[in-house]
C-alpha cells in the first residue's frame, strides 16, 4: 500500500533494521547531483566489499546479511534471481554455506533473517524484489527493506512493512502480497536443513560437453552459399578465398553442438560475469595502487575515469571466452574491446547451417544481429557513424558487418580505411574525405594501439601535462590517438573498456569474488596453490593468444606461443584446459549486446591455445534429451 506520508529525499536515513543496519530512501527523483555526480557515486561498498546500487533492495539485503552474519550472496542481475541461488559466501573464511529456497505456502516457515523474494511483474516489473524478515508471527510477518516506501520509520521501530500471513491445518505458511499485481515466490534461509526446500536438480555432467557432428556430403561445398551482393559477405568470401566457414577444406561439413542446459548456463554466466567485471572495474578505478598494475599511461587516467562516469551504459558489444567441460564452465577473459568473430557467429554460421541442410538444433548466434541493432538504437548516437579500420581483409568484413547493423538501426554509416583521408579543420574538428565531421566512431582498432602512440610521446617527453590532449594543425592528417581521444568525438566501444579488457582485472576479480564458480584462481604472483593446479602465464595486455604459456602441476610446459607482448607484466591463472573434441581444442565465445547475452560461437585449434589464426566453426544448441541420446 502506498503511504500518504511524504517521501524522504534520496539517501536520507529512514530507520535502523535489527543489527543496527541503516535503511535509506531510494527516491531517485530527489537525488542531489552534487552528492551523486556520476554512476560510481551510486555504488555501495562496505569494508571494500561491493554491496549493490544505492539504495536498492538488493543492496540492503546483502548489507544486512553481511553486518549480521558475515556472509553475502553472489551478485545477481535481478532481485528475483536470488531465489535460484543455493549458497552464500562467508567473507572471512571464504567458505560456501548452503542457502535454501522455500515456496510461499511451504511447511518450513520463514525465520528471522530470511530473505523474502517477489517474482518479476506488476509492482516489481522486470526486477522482482527482496526484503529481510525481522519478525514472524502466525498471522503476520514484518519486514525491513529499501526501495518500496521512502518514508521515515516510526521512532523505535525496526521494521517498515507488515504483511498478512496464515498457517493452514497442514502447517503450511502463506504470506499475502499487499500488491494485487505482484507475487511472492517464497523465502531464502541459510540452513543445513533442506526439508521442504525447492529441489536443486542434479545436472548430468554430459550436458556440459561439446559434441562433434558432420552433415552428409551432397555436393554442398561446390556450390556458392553466401550472397556476394552484400558487401560484408563479398569481403568475407574474398578473405576466406571461397564460400566457407572454416579454412580447412576437410572441415566444411563439420559443426559442434551444446545442450540447451549448457547454452542456458553460458547465457547466465555471460550476464552475471558482465556485472562482476563492471564491479571490478569500478573497484580498480577507486584504488590507485591497483590501477598502476594495468600499465596505462598516466595522462589518460582522468579520461578513463570520465568515460566510466559518463558512458557506463554505452557499451554496444563485447565477447567472453569460455572453457565448457564436464567439470563446468570457466571464463578465461573478457574481450570488451574487440571486433572479432561477430560476423562468423552472427551471420555466416547461420547461413552455413541452412545451405548444408542442418536440421539438428538451432543456430547459437541467430539473435546476435538483431540484438546489435537494438543496442545501437539505444545508444546516444545522433547522426552519422564513422567506422575506422585498418587496411586488412579481416577487419574489412568486420567493419562491413557492423555497417550493416548500424544502417539497420537507422543511422547513416561510412567506413574509413586508414586515416589518410581525414583532415583537421581550423576549428579543431576532424572531417572525412566528403567534408563530414567525425562525431560518432566505431573502430576495429583496439584502444591499446592508440595508447602505444601516447606512450611514445611520453617517452620522448613531448607530453608533460597531467592529461593527454591531441595536438593539431588545420589541413594535417590526424593520428589514431587524436581521433579516439578527441573531446567531441564519441567512440564505441568507450575508453573505459580498457580496464575489463586488461588481464590485470582477473586477479582483482578473484580477490573480490573468490571461489566464484565461473572464475579461475588468478594472481599477480605465482602462488603455491597455482603450482599445485598448474597455471597459465598471460601478459596483462595481449592479443590473439600471443605470449601465453601453459604449465601443468608437474611444471611441464604444455604449450607456448610467441608474440609482441613479451615485455608486458604478467598474470598467473589456474590451468583449466579447453576440451579436446575429436582433433580440435574448442573454445566457446559468447557475445553481448548492450551488456546482455546475445549469442555464441566457437573457435577451434589443433593446439591448446586459441590464437588469431584459429578457425571459427558452426555451433548449434540441441534439446537436452536429444543431446544425451545423440552421444
Amino acid at each position: 500500500m502506498k503511504s500518504s506520508t511524504p517521501a524522504s529525499v534520496f539517501g536520507e536515513l529512514l530507520g535502523y533494521a535489527p543489527g543496527n543496519v541503516p535503511v535509506y530512501s531510494s527516491d531517485y527523483e530527489t537525488a542531489d547531483d552534487t552528492l551523486y555526480p556520476n554512476r560510481s557515486a551510486y555504488r555501495s561498498y562496505l569494508d571494500g566489499i561491493y554491496m549493490g546500487y544505492k539504495w536498492q533492495c538488493v543492496e540492503f539485503a546483502r548489507r544486512w546479511m553481511y553486518i549480521n552474519y558475515g556472509y553475502i550472496f553472489d551478485d545477481i542481475a535481478m532481485a528475483y534471481d536470488i531465489f535460484e541461488l543455493r549458497t552464500v559466501r562467508d567473507v572471512n573464511s571464504q567458505q560456501r554455506l548452503p542457502l535454501h529456497a522455500f515456496r510461499n505456502g511451504c511447511k518450513q516457515h520463514p525465520t528471522v533473517g530470511s530473505l523474502l523474494i517477489w517474482e518479476e511483474g506488476g509492482e516489481f516489473e522486470e526486477t522482482g524484489h527482496v526484503a529481510v524478515v525481522v519478525e514472524v508471527h502466525a498471522d503476520k510477518i514484518r519486514l525491513a527493506e529499501q526501495n518500496v516506501g521512502h518514508q521515515m520509520w516510526p521512532e523505535g521501530q525496526n521494521w517498515c512493512r507488515e504483511l498478512k500471513a496464515k498457517v493452514t491445518q497442514q502447517g503450511e505458511y502463506w504470506i499475502e502480497c499487499s500488491y494485487s499485481d505482484a507475487t511472492i515466490l517464497g523465502w531464502m534461509i541459510q540452513t543445513d536443513q533442506a526439508d521442504f526446500a525447492e529441489p536443486t536438480p542434479e545436472v548430468d555432467s554430459q550436458l556440459f560437453s561439446i559434441q562433434p557432428h558432420q552433415v552428409c556430403d551432397n555436393g554442398q561445398t561446390a556450390k556458392s552459399w553466401l550472397n556476394i551482393a552484400n558487401d560484408d559477405e563479398a569481403a568475407y568470401v574474398d578473405m576466406m578465398q571461397g564460400h566457407k566457414l572454416t579454412s580447412v577444406l576437410a572441415d566444411q561439413h563439420r559443426f559442434f553442438t551444446i545442450s540447451e542446459t549448457g547454452a542456458q548456463t553460458i547465457e547466465h554466466a555471460t550476464n552475471e560475469l558482465h556485472g562482476l567485471f563492471m564491479h571490478a572495474t569500478d573497484y580498480v578505478l577507486q584504488h590507485p595502487e591497483l590501477l598502476k598494475k594495468f600499465n596505462l599511461p598516466e595522462v589518460v587516467l582522468s579520461k578513463i575515469r570520465q568515460s566510466w562516469d559518463n558512458r557506463l551504459n554505452q557499451l554496444i558489444t563485447s565477447r567472453f571466452d569460455f572453457a565448457l567441460t564436464s567439470k563446468g564452465l570457466k571464463v578465461y577473459e573478457y574481450n570488451c574491446d574487440s571486433a572479432s568473430c561477430y560476423m562468423e557467429s552472427g551471420k555466416v554460421q547461420g547461413k552455413w547451417g541452412k545451405h548444408f541442410g542442418v536440421k539438428l538444433g538451432e543456430d547459437a548466434g541467430q539473435d546476435l544481429f538483431k540484438d546489435l541493432v537494438k543496442a545501437w538504437r539505444k545508444s546516444d548516437v545522433k547522426g552519422m557513424v564513422h567506422i575506422l579500420q585498418d587496411d586488412e581483409a579481416e577487419e574489412h568484413y568486420h567493419a562491413l558487418f557492423m555497417k550493416e547493423v548500424i544502417e539497420a538501426a537507422g543511422y547513416e554509416c561510412r567506413i574509413i580505411i586508414g586515416l589518410n583521408e581525414l583532415r583537421w579543420e581550423a576549428d579543431g574538428s576532424i572531417i572525412d574525405g566528403h567534408g563530414d565531421k567525425l562525431n560518432f566512431v566505431w573502430k576495429t582498432w583496439s584502444w591499446e594501439t592508440a595508447l602505444d602512440q601516447i606512450r611514445q610521446e611520453c617517452e620522448s617527453e613531448q607530453t608533460t601535462s597531467d592529461t593527454f590532449e591531441p595536438l593539431w594543425q588545420a589541413g594535417e592528417v590526424p593520428r589514431l590517438v587524436d581521433v579516439l581521444l578527441r573531446k567531441h568525438i564519441m567512440v564505441f566501444e568507450p575508453l573505459w573498456t580498457l580496464i575489463p579488457s586488461n588481464k590485470a582485472i582477473l586477479p582483482v576479480l578473484w580477490s573480490l569474488f573468490p571461489n566464484h564458480p565461473y572464475l579461475l584462481n588468478t594472481s599477480f604472483e605465482l602462488s603455491d596453490e597455482l603450482l599445485q593446479t598448474g597455471y597459465v602465464v598471460k601478459p596483462i595486455v595481449g592479443r590473439c593468444g600471443s605470449n601465453i604459456q601453459l604449465i601443468d602441476e608437474h611444471k611441464n610446459l604444455l604449450e607456448k606461443t610467441e608474440g609482441h607482448f613479451v615485455g608486458q607484466d604478467q598474470i598467473y591463472q589456474q590451468l583449466f584446459a579447453l576440451p579436446k573434441v575429436t582433433d580440435y581444442y574448442v573454445q566457446i565465445c559468447s557475445f553481448t549486446a548492450a551488456g546482455k547475452y546475445s549469442g555464441a560461437g566457437v573457435r577451434v585449434d589443433s593446439n591448446m591455445i586459441i590464437n588469431g589464426q584459429s578457425d571459427c566453426m558452426a555451433l548449434r544448441i540441441v534439446d537436452d534429451e536429444l543431446f544425451i541420446t545423440s552421444q
